[in-house]
This record gives structure tokens, sequence and C-alpha cells, in this order.
């Protein structure tokens, strides 16, 4: 006890001096507090329960009332298309968070702020019984000044009332999605209490130009003296406002200036600073390497407020259809995250605010499947996955969760500017997605540009808009799913997606070609499998066509490893293309799609589909170009013994030619080399070139898999795979192929 009463001694007077010398003091409110839910707005007569924040409110001690109904483990699938948001199964409730907290008598004088970094559904907060203020606000940071309610040198009650999403007002920039059936409302990023003097920064945006060899900072200021009251009386000050740029690890400082800026009292006064760079380190995918700014703001000589945020010297851009970072070509590789429908996932728990989770999440597997972006899809990520993706070199395309039409132009302009605002440092975010699969004027064609001024070193991304609705079209998201069985006119051929064939050219994919903006593919593979290896509620009917009724886990998921290489092949082979992201990487369990995962997912166990995605997605490799005949319907089988004639298709990513060996062969049901070759091939780069091969069947009839294994130099293999069938059997078995993540 000694020990701890030392301790916070310590922590307190380290915090009366960090607000004794007149700078930020911050003390965190992360951890557990009181919980309770009540069916109308009173708060509960007493809490019965604990939660730590963040968290959402499944992470209550003991569980929620009707907490099953928000989590249920099926046994079986129903296929399924959407859900209506309004058809609930539950009680909404109010949730309350109750939280005392002991703020120092130095701290007297300071302007408080409380910031809840993000919580949804509409949040009021009470403090020692004042109400301080509510937002709507569900994905951007929550703030609302606090002195005025602060008993200072005590014991302070904080009390946070959180709301239902059927409760969500029509304002509120929104989107619904379809595919979810349960909102969990809950504080769900940091919150924090910061005392500073009468002037602080409220946002910091750090916008770095490589080609321009410069930084531009921009301050958000908040003034806290009184507005005028009487004629005559003071409207603004001037203040100091310093930066200085460090190298975020070495400390070393390679940059600063100073300037005057006049704020303007109780308000908010934008501050805009160029920066010179004579000497700076690119950030990238290979070498993230970071910086700091800190900005320190000064009245009357004594420092009211300091802050750092750390960014990268990097360029983002598009040129044509294709896009550059720090002006070398780059194609996109990689999937998707979907964490607002993780978050109703049964095995969630608190894995989203595990730092060692999500860095395995989001690194460890991501460079090993040569990924190097992730679409944040349908709902952004807590704050700290940004971080480590910056720290990592992996870029986001950061998606707002705007599927459904939903909100009001002026809020959703609220909303999308402090978007930019609180995200924009982070060099991880390469293009802000402000629609999926939607269209809205107002975004694409007004704010959109009003925010590409605020912040001109990214993408911008509008949905299904492409040149024909908007002014400035930067890039399009087209999404060519293929081999969807509800989709076929009944009674027409089902083989409508010839499987591994590289030169099949839907009508999707023409329209592609024929853009002049950039397409990036961020969604294909109609596909999905819950994690216990049965279809999701929207791909029923895709595995009963190609596999039959009762199909296995095992079986089905091969087939989908297998499909997802090909389909994957297939894309990549398309050289009009800026980019592939498959779908998804992280989603609910028994939803309407599926990740690539099996069992719990805190184990973060791979299926084979990710085991053989990392061959599809390798930068530089060769895949072969037959349509597959194992699962297609209505294949014949090759004549033993005659010649296949096919291509194989090389693509290569990097900005220099790649040379290497390429062995074809073919394998029978036992896995052994029935026929093999070897060639040299030289790949040119960022383009397509096709090798004719021309090779001897195996004389033996049977299921054969033909293999084409790439191999550059100083190179790990790179695995294309096709099934064959030969002759006439009365059963074709296939050797499996087995390939693996570490």
């Amino acid at each position: 006890m000694k020990k701890l009463l030392c301790f916070l001694f310590v922590s307190l007077s380290l915090l009366v001096n960090a607000a004794t010398d007149g700078e930020r003091a911050v003390i965190s409110l992360n951890g557990t507090w009181q919980f309770d839910q009540t069916i109308n707005s009173f708060p509960p007569k007493k809490f019965t329960r604990t939660i730590p924040v963040p968290g959402l409110v499944h992470l209550a001690t003991p569980k929620i009332e009707e907490y099953d109904k928000f989590f249920k483990r099926e046994e079986s699938v129903e296929a399924k298309e959407q859900h209506n948001l309004y058809n609930i199964d539950y009680t909404p409730r109010y949730s309350w968070y109750r939280k005392t907290v002991f703020i120092p008598a130095e701290l007297e004088g300071k302007n408080g702020i409380i910031t809840i970094k993000k919580s949804q559904y509409v949040t009021q907060v009470y403090i020692n019984g004042m109400d301080m203020g509510t937002s709507m606000s569900c994905y951007t940071p929550i703030e609302f000044p606090i002195s005025r309610a602060i008993k200072f040198g005590s014991e302070n009650e904080i009390l946070i009332k959180v709301g239902d999403r059927v409760w969500l007002p029509s304002e509120a920039a929104g989107g619904t999605d379809k595919e979810k059936e349960h909102y969990l409302p809950g504080i769900w990023d940091d919150v924090e209490l910061s005392f500073t003097g009468n002037v602080r920064v409220n946002r910091l945006l750090a916008l770095p130009s490589v080609k321009n060899r410069n930084i531009t900072i921009k301050a958000q200021i908040r003034n806290f003296k009184p507005a005028q009251i009487f004629y005559g009386d003071a409207m603004s000050d001037s203040i100091n406002l310093s930066i200085s740029i460090a190298e975020k690890l070495s400390g070393k400082i390679v940059a600063n200036k100073e300037i005057r800026v006049n704020t303007k009292r109780d308000n908010l006064s934008e501050a805009v600073i160029d920066i010179p760079m004579d000497e700076f380190t690119n950030w990238s995918v290979d070498n993230p390497f970071l910086y700091k700014a800190k900005v320190t703001l000064t009245s009357n000589g004594d420092i009211s407020d300091e802050i750092s945020k750390q960014f990268g010297m990097r360029d983002f851009t598009r040129k044509g259809k294709f896009f550059y970072l720090n002006d070398e070509k780059i194609i996109l590789r990689g999937t998707n995250i979907t964490l607002q429908r993780f978050f109703e996932d049964p095995d969630c728990s608190n894995l989203v605010w595990d730092r060692e989770w999500v860095r395995k999440l989001l690194v460890d597997y991501p460079k090993q499947l040569n990924w190097n972006m992730m679409r944040i899809c349908v709902g952004i990520v807590p704050d700290f996955w940004y971080d480590i993706a910056d720290e990592n070199g992996l870029l986001f395309q950061n998606e707002w969760l705007y599927w459904q039409n939903h909100g009001w132009d002026d809020q959703i302009r609220k909303e999308y500017t402090d978007w930019v605002w609180t995200d924009g440092c982070h060099p991880s975010i390469a293009i802000w997605d402000a629609i999926n699969e939607n269209w809205d004027d107002y975004i694409g064609n007004t704010l959109i540009p009003e925010l590409k001024k605020m912040d001109n070193t990214r993408v911008w991304d509008s949905g299904y808009m492409t040149a024909e609705q908007m002014q400035n079209d930067e890039m399009d998201e087209p999404h060519p799913y293929q081999g969807v069985i509800s989709w076929i006119q009944p009674g027409a051929n089902r083989n409508v997606y010839p499987l591994g064939n590289l030169d099949f050219k839907p009508e999707s994919l023409v329209e592609i070609q024929q853009s002049g903006s950039a397409q990036l593919v961020n969604e294909y593979g109609w596909i999905w499998l819950w994690r216990n290896g049965i279809p999701s509620k929207l791909t029923v009917e895709t595995f009963e066509y190609y596999l039959g009724e009762n199909s296995t886990p095992t079986q089905n998921w091969e087939f989908q490893a297998y499909w997802m290489q090909l389909e994957t092949e297939w894309l990549r082979s398309e050289p009009a293309l800026a980019g592939v992201l498959a779908f998804s990487y992280l989603t609910n369990n028994y939803g309407y799609t599926g990740d690539w995962f099996e069992g719990n997912i805190k184990e973060l166990r791979p299926t084979e589909t990710l085991a053989w995605l990392q061959h599809a997605f390798a930068p530089a490799a060769t895949f072969i170009n037959l349509t597959d005949e194992r699962y297609m319907h209505i294949v014949e089988p090759h004549v033993p013994g005659s010649t296949l004639l096919f291509n194989l298709t090389g693509i290569n990513n990097f900005t220099m030619p790649i040379n290497g060996t390429v062995k074809v062969k073919f394998l029978n049901e036992h896995g052994e080399t029935a026929i093999n070759q070897n060639f040299q091939v030289k790949l040119e780069s960022f383009q397509r070139t096709d090798f004719p091969v021309s090779i001897n069947l195996p004389k033996e009839a049977g299921g054969y898999v033909l293999v084409a294994e790439f191999t550059s130099e100083n190179g790990q293999p790179v695995i294309s795979r096709r099934f064959i069938k030969v002759g006439q059997a009365d059963k074709y078995n296939y050797y499996k192929l087995n390939t693996e993540l570490k």
C-alpha cells in the first residue's frame, strides 16, 4: 500500500509540474469504469457492472442483458442477402459509464477538456452532475470544456451516457450496413482529460511534400478567453506559435520555425505554416521513416500548450490510371478489414484493443502475403491501428461507414472535415474513401473538392461515382465479383465465369480498361466461408452449385483457396488495374461474408486460402492461363498423350526487369511428377508478358495438377496451378499440393 501511495504521489507530482510549466497536462481515463444500462434516459440507481474503456458494451462484467441476442453461434446457415436495420430482436438501451478521478489543485485556473476519441451512438457527458454536452459523432473525437464543473484538489464524478444505433439522428453522418444485424454501442477509443493555458492546439495537421521539399503545418487553435461583452473589449489575442521537426527515433531536430498568430477569443482560429525540409528521409512501404512535429503555443512569454504528432515525408499521388508513392509507380496489393462487422463477432472480445494481436494482424501476416495496402471498409478503426501501420509501412484506404445513403449535408461536412483534421497526419492513410458502393452528388462534387484544398496529399474515392458523375474523378472502385450463382438467369450456361482464364473480359473489365481514372479493385471473391468451414449467408448457393450439397469444411476450404488464387491471378494479370484488394481479411464470423481464418479468431490461424494468396500476390510471378477443369462444369477431358498449348502470363510490379526460371510440371494423384519442363523468362517492369508453352500430356487417364513454379534470382518459388482432366476416368482424383504461412 505504501508503494502504491508513493507511486500515486510521484505521478501526481509529475502532472502538477507539467501544469505549472504551462504545458499540456493529460490524465488518461482508460481502464475499468462502472457500467450499467437503462431502458429510459435516467441514470441507473446503482451500478452493478464494470467495463473496460476503450471497448464496447459486450465487454461488460457481468454480461449485459440480452447478450445472447447480440452474439449467436449458428450451427447451420440460412441463405440471406441483406438485413433491415430496424428489424431488431433486442430492447434498445442507454449505456452508462461512471468513473471518479482525482484532479490536483495545482490544475485550477487551467482550461480542461474531456476527449473521447470515438464513441457510438450519441454521447452525453456529465461531470459532477453538470451537463457538459452531447454529440452524435461516432468516428471522430468528442470534446467538451469541463473547467466549470471540476472540483480541483478532490475526486470528481464523470458520467457518460451512450445511446443505441436506432436512436442516431437523421442528420448524423453515419451510414447503415445491410450486412450487419447488430450495432454495438460503446466508447471504443481512448478517453482523457487534458489541461492547458488560455490557448490550445485543438487539431494539428502535418502535410508533407516530397516534391516541394517542405512540410505544411495546419493548426486549429482554441482560444478560451471570453468573447467580447462590452464595446471596446478585446476580441482576439496575438500568440507565438513555434514548430520543431525531429526524427522520431533519434530525436534529432531537422527544422523549426516560429510565427505570430492572431486568435479569436472563445473561438477556433487556423494557422498555416510552410517549413522547408532541406534534408529528409522518405517514408515508404519498405522504409517507414517517421518524424515528429512539436507545436508550442506561447502567450505573454508563458507556454500555454504543447503537443506532438508523428508523420512521414511521403507523396501519394495519382497520374493517369496509376498511383505513385514518392513519384515512383506503385501497384497496390492487399485486402479489406470490416471492423464494424467484426464487432458483432462472438469471438471479438477485446481483441480490437490488444496491441499484440493487432500487430500480428496488420504486420506479421501481410508482410508474408506480399500486401502493401488494406482498405478499412465500411467504418474506420481505433487510432493506434494507424500508428502501427505508420511504423510498419502499411498503406490504408480509409473508408467512412457510408454505404446506404444517410446524413444531412451540413453534418456530413462537419464530421468529414473533423475526420481529415483528426487522422490526417498518418502517412499510412493514402486514400480517403468517402462512400462505399453508392453515389452522393454533394459529397462527390462539393465536399470532396473542399477537403482536397484542406489536404492535398492524398487521393479521394467516392464509391461508385465515376467521371460521368464527378467533376474530378481521381479513382474508381470497381467490384468485379464473378461466379455469383444468384445473379445468373435460370437456364443459362452456369459457366459464365471461366475460372482460371486470364483473358476473360466481362463488361466490368472492359469498363476498367476504358476508364481514364485510376482503377482500384477493392472487392472481389464471392466465395466466403465461416471459420468452421461452412458457407456464409451469401454463398450457400455458390458452394452447392460447384461442390454439391453437404460438402465438407475441408472440401470448402480447398475450393475457396483455389478460387481465390485463380481469381486473384486473373485480376493481377490486367495491366490497366492500379491495385487489387481481396475481400475480406477480417469480418464477422456467422455473417453474410467471411474471412480467411479458422477456429477462434484470437489465435489468428490462417486457412489455406491465405497460404495460396501469398503466391497470387507475389510482386513478380508467372500465372498459368488455362480454365480450371476440376470445378468448372461442361469441360471435356484432354486426349492422353496429346500436346497442351497454353500461355504463361508474367507480371512484375517492381521498377526493374526481373529474370528467373519457370519449372512446369504435371503431378498425378499421388504427387509424382509425370511431365516436367524448365525455361528462363524475363519479366518487364509493370507489364504483362505472355510466354507460349507447349507440353505433352500424360498418357495415363486421371486428374492432374499442372504446376508452374517461378523462381527469380535470389527469390522464393511462386506457384501457379490448374487442375487438368486427362482421358476418360470414372473418377478424377487430384493431388493436394500444400503451401503454408509461417
